[in-house]
């Protein structure tokens, strides 16, 4: 018979939903549950496409015998991180403080108060490589709290102490200046590979958050330093196997060096901030690859991750059925000589095999190979590359397709949001603009209430329960914000406007600090409060970007002073590490160069008025903001007092509270952005 996860809308939870285990969700009436029992409670924290929270469940979590230990012992709680990622940070942070690492499916046993006493990752089924197995694991916990009580509630006492304890000191007075950034690019230059792209050693993830601080740090300096990592990253990501060369969009991450082998899930967040990286990418490079992959992974978000209502679902599985009733990774996007033959014949699986690196060995499990580009392949006949591609992509549909996590995040939609209505307009595809538009709409119908405080996930147009936290008010507000500009229309910014004064109002600490949940949250052990830069942006430096954006459309000094606030960690962690604070460097490039408040005055479909716009959406200036329409519309506060010029349209460009004289032709505003 089902648990108590049946009716929830979590994809994750609802994988759930028939475990022998008693399930309980996230809430009050668990440790209620627990207390009445006296019993601790087994929390288990996951996500649908990870791949060693599947093992787990397949291991422990479907196992009858476990499960009764388990049932008789424990509360057992359930929580999908991406719909709480508030309570993923605070245990998460108590398990690194503990263990020295953390990940996922995360284990931690707490008393009835919510206190964590004892921790742990993935537990086996049996004893292996010095872990001990789950079971063994549930009855020492057992033993512990009947018999040595005293000694669980000291030590979780001791945690939660230490826990609340921690303060963040983010930094000194001030924003970052320019000798903070040199200092970010100088770390960022020790931790380049210049054989491979991309920072650090193995497993390597998409830096996307910071290439954008390169490029605008390139913007704003003209090193050619920044450009070249930027550029040669962009370029080794897209010719490896975390790119799917033949479907785009990008795996997670790279499980080597040279980014052949991915971890194949694939996630909404990962391709958004990707997609628009290689599109600023190609404003500062005109690069025809930079532009391909651009366009390549949109369409990736659109024909995949795009939901019935309009919005986008969060990741694609790394497994699926291997057409033997094995649920193995990779299988999906995975080939051997033997199959390209199947497919295209012996001429023309010995150009793909050779064009995508597919070897007799393979480059991957069991003989199979990740399609790559190798740069010893060497040019080859153009359409008959494409033709290969085609074929290749069509027999990969008649595959298994992996699973899909159909939960609509609203911080992510934000980014997507973006990052299409940003490609879309560069590459002339309104088709993608328009998708942009559907999923902001589906934003503000089902995730935003009257007085604009948003729902974090919905799940087939229905909002789910989680109130939203700071990367959602964030991102979204950058989506907006995004849209406003590349739409013309005043709406957005005046929604962007709704959630930042909500950021203004509910998510700031003293001295520029901001909270990952508002004042008016869940109270957990801790409030969380992560500044740093990991998978996606956090939503400290989302915050202070989308601010710095609004204030420059606004004018706004209350928007502004919060950003400069906010950048105060910057300052503190850029020069230390830099790569876990990306796009706080891209916002501090920003800042730095004013940001530029562009505004183009014109008749919507007069020629020279699109031609001004094309062109101000196409700066490089960091942080630029564009408004675009009638002259003194009143759809943008930069657009009043703004006339025609002999009546012609116009461009005019302010910074730091100067404006230079309006241009009339689009080559001219081309140098000054």
């Amino acid at each position: 018979m089902p648990n108590r996860l049946a009716h929830e809308t979590s994809p994750y939870l609802l994988q759930h939903a028939d475990n022998p285990v008693d399930w309980w969700p996230w809430s009050a009436e668990a440790f209620e549950e627990a207390r009445r029992r006296d019993v601790p409670v087994l929390l288990s924290v996951g996500y649908s496409s990870c791949h060693w929270c599947h093992v787990m469940a397949h291991e422990s979590f479907e196992d009858d015998t476990t499960a009764a230990l388990v049932n008789e012992h424990f509360v057992a709680v359930k929580v999908d991180r991406e719909e709480r990622p508030d309570v993923d940070a605070v245990y998460m942070e108590a398990v690194q403080a503990a263990t020295g690492q953390g990940g996922w499916p995360m284990t931690v046993f707490l008393t009835p108060d919510a206190a964590p006493f004892y921790f742990g990752t993935y537990f086996p089924p049996e004893p292996r490589h010095g872990m001990p197995s789950f079971p063994e694991v549930l009855e020492g916990v057992r033993g512990a709290w009947a018999d040595r009580r005293d000694e669980v509630g000291e030590v979780a006492e001791r945690i939660v102490k230490d826990l609340s304890g921690r303060s963040l000191a983010y930094g000194g007075e001030g924003v970052p200046g320019e000798e903070d950034l040199a200092q970010a690019l100088l770390g960022l230059t020790r931790e380049y590979d210049a054989t491979r792209g991309g920072f650090g050693g193995a497993p390597k993830f998409p830096p996307s958050m910071a290439l954008e601080f390169l490029l605008r740090h390139h913007a704003r300096t003209g090193s050619e330093g920044a450009l070249q990592m930027a550029a040669d990253t962009g370029e080794a990501m897209a010719r490896g196997g975390i790119y799917d060369q033949l479907g785009g969009g990008f795996a997670r991450y790279a499980v080597d060096r040279a980014w052949v082998v991915p971890h194949f899930e694939k996630m909404l967040y990962d391709n958004a901030l990707v997609c628009r990286v290689y599109a600023h990418l190609w404003k500062a490079t005109g690069s025809d690859l930079a532009r391909r992959v651009a366009l390549e992974t949109a369409d990736f978000l659109v024909r995949e991750l795009r939901t019935p209502e309009g919005g986008f679902a969060s990741a694609l599985d790394a497994d699926s059925d291997d057409g033997t009733g094995k649920h193995v990774e990779g299988a999906f996007y995975v080939w051997t000589p033997e199959q390209l033959a199947a497919v295209l014949g012996e001429q023309d699986a010995a150009l793909a095999a050779a064009h995508y690196g597919v070897t007799e060995g393979g480059t991957f499990e069991h003989g199979s190979s990740v399609l790559q580009l190798p740069p010893e392949a060497g040019p080859a006949d153009a359409d008959r590359i494409a033709s290969i591609r085609a074929r290749l992509l069509a027999a990969r549909e008649e595959r298994e397709r992996p699973g899909r996590d159909d939960k609509v995040v609203a911080a992510w939609n934000g980014l997507a949001i973006a990052a299409l209505a940003e490609v879309g307009a560069l590459f002339d595809r309104p088709d993608l603009v328009d998708r942009a538009t559907e999923a902001a709409d589906l934003l503000v119908r089902v995730h935003m209430d009257e007085s604009a405080r948003l729902t974090r996930t919905s799940k087939d147009g229905r909002a789910g329960t989680n109130a939203g936290v700071l990367e959602d008010y964030a991102d979204v507000a950058e989506g907006f914000l995004a849209l406003a500009a590349v739409t013309g229309e005043g709406a957005w910014l005046e929604f962007a406007g709704f959630l930042l004064d909500i950021v203004l109002d509910r998510f700031t600490a003293e001295g520029g600090a901001l909270y990952d949940t508002a004042h008016d949250a869940e109270t957990l052990i801790r409030r969380p409060q992560d500044p740093t830069d990991n998978a996606t942006p956090s939503g400290w430096t989302a915050a202070a970007g989308a601010l710095l954006s609004y204030a420059a459309h606004t004018g706004s000094e209350a928007h502004r002073a919060a950003a400069e606030g906010a950048l105060g960690v910057v300052k503190a962690l850029g020069p230390r590490a830099p790569r876990f604070i990306g796009w706080g460097l891209a916002v501090a490039e920003a800042l730095l160069d004013g940001p530029r408040e562009i505004a183009v005055v014109g008749a919507p479909d007069d020629e020279a008025f699109q031609a001004l716009r094309r062109t101000a959406l196409r700066a490089t200036a960091p942080g630029a903001v564009v408004a675009a329409g009638a002259p003194g519309g009143e759809e943008f506060p930069l657009l009043k007092d703004r006339p025609l010029v002999g009546g012609s349209p116009a461009a005019y460009v302010c910074r730091h509270f100067t404006c230079d004289a309006p241009v009339t032709d689009p080559e001219e505003l081309r140098r000054k952005l």
